[in-house]
């Protein structure tokens, strides 16, 4: 088989290439769109490959995890010979992902990932000596406000937090207006 030729005539002996053989060349910008590639993605369940052109979204190892974890009727064509993935199943993975979260926090179980982090490196050097202070976390005298949250990040993860005792507290102190709580916790 010729290579394609570089005069005008390249976009025809490259459209002949392409329907000859299976595998077509990237464009310039790397798109699988406007190659007029399908979708690289097999659906378990009906045994079939895609029809949808495929998009820019690609099939890498990360959603191939997700798709794994998730437990998504879905494959990649060995056949295929590019990643690219179509728009309808880039959305029902973002889907999945988004419903599972929300489904997870709904039932009061947080993943190790969903766990939001609270940076004490913007507190004052003087608000993680009182922390310190008053839950008398032992440390070694002479600690840089570095070291100093790092450790009171770690006391801070392990406190237990009832989530019904922290909101209706909450609304009890908005609602009477108040800077603190009158009775104790």
């Amino acid at each position: 088989m010729s290579e394609p030729s570089t005069t005008g005539s390249s976009r025809i002996d490259d459209t002949t290439n392409r329907s000859k053989n299976t595998f077509s060349p990237t464009s310039a910008s790397g798109n699988a769109l406007f190659n007029n590639q399908l979708c690289c993605l097999i659906d378990t369940d009906r045994k079939e490959r895609c029809s949808r052109l495929a998009g820019n979204a690609s099939y890498n190892k990360r959603i191939q995890k997700i798709v794994i974890q998730k437990k998504l009727k879905l494959s990649k064509d060995p056949t295929a010979r590019h990643i690219y993935i179509c728009s309808h199943h880039k959305n029902m993975i973002q889907n999945i992902r988004v419903k599972k979260k929300q489904h997870s926090d709904e039932e009061g179980g947080e993943l190790d990932d969903d766990i939001p982090e609270v940076d004490l490196h913007k507190l004052q050097l003087n608000t993680l000596r009182r922390y310190k202070k008053h839950y008398k976390l032992q440390t070694r005298p002479g600690m840089t406000k570095a070291q100093l949250a790092e450790t009171v990040g770690r006391h801070f993860r392990t406190l237990p937090v009832n989530d019904k005792d922290v909101l209706t507290h909450f609304i009890y102190i908005v609602k009477s207006n108040k800077n603190r709580i009158d009775f104790p916790l």
